[in-house]
Parts: structure tokens; C-alpha cells; sequence
């Protein structure tokens, strides 16, 4: 573990100590007035992170060509607020009744997509994009007593990240960093017939395959189609949007997961529907996708190489 100077140390336990507070001050907002602090928040993110905002009008133009530059600044603008509203949302939960998180969400296709494929016992895979507020459906998911694994990026610093886990362990959910040891933490998860959450709309580390994404060739993690294809759970593309004061978590029908032919060709195959399936859910709410870093190879930043075959 790399030390970190006393400059640093202070700077990251101011940046814990303000999600703590930001936190204690969303559990005392009502409800009817989650929406408007939340874009009160995201006013200055949106002018002040000039970089992200480029980024974000970046991915909106992949999502909308058509747009005009007045609508994606209107995008771009509500973005950031609905980002804020999953932060607050977020930290509202814990002090929310099993009722209100019940009555504050509509889930068409759970039984029919969900329900139905945890009875056949190899537990399910939920891909998820960058969107809405999730955690609201995972909450109401484990307030039934049905376990849920979430897979999550590791934040810095890790006291940050170790809060926000504990956040999310206090609804009932198992939170597994992502890295080497996620990989047997899913299929323990799967082999219990647990449903296993997956953030699928970016690749950060680990095996990936190349699919068309937006019109564009990137990288989408593999991970979500390997772990279907090897043990017969069924990949399932979801999304959670916010809508008025309350949210809609879509469950689309599980992907063809059947082998037939090489993994590697059959793990292409399913995350390019996977793609698809993600475009679907994204082009229903492109207001809501809070994804902030490049995600093609023609972005700034971008991080990893592809080929061009």
C-alpha cells in the first residue's frame, strides 16, 4: 500500500468528510424536494467541470446526431442534475421505510424477465448502464430478502470508497470491488442464485471485446457475456430511470446465451447484443446517462487501444 503524504491525507479526508456531510443533509430534505435541491447541486458541477460537460455533449452526440447544439446544452445541463439526484437519492435511502421505497418505483418486466429466471436457480445477471438511480431498485430488491452481489468500480480515496460500500451493505447488498477476485466472488454469488449487478457500458480493466457501440467501434467490458456463456445464468440489460418523483426500473427479456461455436466468438456475439440492448435503454432517457469519462478511442483520454481490423 503506497503511503500517502500528510497534504494528501488531509485533502482526501476532506473529500470523506464531505460526502458524510452531504449525506447527512440529504436525509433531512422531504421528498417532494429531492428534484430541486438536486438541480441546485448540479448547477455548479455543470459550469465548473468544463472538461466533463465537453465529455457528456460528446456521448449525447452519439446518442442524438441530430440534435441541435441548443438541445444537447439543455441535455448536457440535465444530466448533471439528475447525477445529483442520484447522489442525494442515495443518501436519502438509508432513512427511507420499506413502503416509501416501495411506493416511490414501477418494475414492468420484473416477474416476467426477472422472477422467472432466478426460478430456474442459476441466479441472474443484471447489465446495467450509467443511468438514473439504481440504487433505489437495488434497495426495494433487498428489502424483499432476495440477495444481490454489486460489482463496483474502486473509488479514491479508499476511505471514500469504503463508505460508500458500507452504504450500500446497509441495504442488504454484498459490494465487490472490482479486480482479480471479483470473478469468483460473482460465481459464488451465481452458484446461490443470487442476482449479480454489472455497470456495462464502460470498460475499465480486465478482458473486454470489441462491439459497435453508438455508431462507433469500442471496447465494452467482457466480463458480462463470459460469466452467461460459462455457467448458464441469463444476462439480463436493465435500466432504472427517474421518473417525476419517482423511478421506473425496466427489465428487458434475458439475451441468447446458447454456446455455438469458440468462447471468444461467442462472448463478441453476446455483448454486441448487449450493446444494443444498452443503446435501447440509454436512447430512452440520454438526460439521465451520467457517464462522465471518454468511452470511444476518438475521446480525449481515452485509455486502452482496439484494433482495427
Amino acid at each position: 500500500m503506497t503511503s500517502r503524504s500528510p497534504l494528501r491525507a488531509a485533502a482526501d479526508s476532506l473529500v470523506v468528510g464531505g460526502y458524510k456531510f452531504g449525506s447527512i443533509l440529504s436525509r433531512s430534505i422531504p421528498e417532494p424536494l429531492t428534484t430541486a435541491v438536486a438541480s441546485v447541486v448540479g448547477l455548479p458541477a455543470a459550469v465548473g467541470l468544463a472538461d466533463k460537460r465537453q465529455m457528456v455533449d460528446r456521448h449525447i452526440r452519439r446518442v442524438l446526431p441530430s440534435a441541435s447544439a441548443s438541445v444537447r446544452r439543455r441535455l448536457v445541463r440535465e444530466v448533471f442534475d439528475n447525477y445529483a439526484r442520484y447522489y442525494v437519492e442515495s443518501f436519502k435511502l438509508p432513512s427511507l421505510t420499506a413502503k416509501e421505497v416501495r411506493d416511490g418505483i414501477v418494475l414492468p418486466g420484473y416477474d416476467e424477465h426477472l422472477a422467472t429466471a432466478l426460478e430456474a436457480g442459476k441466479g441472474a445477471i443484471v447489465a446495467l448502464p450509467h443511468l438514473g438511480g439504481w440504487e433505489w431498485a437495488g434497495r426495494w430488491f433487498t428489502d424483499r430478502g432476495l440477495p444481490m452481489t454489486v460489482v463496483v468500480e474502486p473509488l479514491e480515496p479508499p476511505e471514500l470508497f469504503e463508505w460508500f460500500s458500507s452504504l450500500r451493505r446497509s441495504f442488504g447488498m454484498t459490494v465487490v470491488p472490482l479486480g482479480p477476485d471479483a470473478g469468483g466472488a460473482v460465481l459464488r454469488a451465481l452458484a446461490n442464485n443470487e442476482v449479480v449487478c454489472l455497470l456495462s457500458d464502460r470498460f475499465i480493466s480486465g478482458s473486454s471485446t470489441e462491439v459497435e457501440f453508438f455508431g462507433e467501434r469500442t471496447l465494452l467490458p467482457a466480463g458480462p457475456a463470459t460469466l452467461s456463456l460459462r455457467t448458464g445464468a441469463p444476462l439480463i440489460p436493465a435500466a432504472v430511470y427517474f421518473r417525476g418523483r419517482g423511478h421506473e426500473a425496466v427489465v428487458r427479456p434475458a439475451l441468447p446465451n446458447d454456446r455455438r461455436g469458440k468462447l471468444r466468438d461467442d462472448v463478441q456475439r453476446l455483448t454486441q447484443l448487449l450493446a444494443a440492448e444498452l443503446e435501447f435503454l440509454i436512447r430512452r432517457a440520454p438526460e439521465q446517462w451520467h457517464l462522465l469519462q471518454p468511452n470511444w478511442p476518438s475521446d480525449p483520454g481515452y485509455p486502452h487501444r482496439i484494433s482495427h481490423e
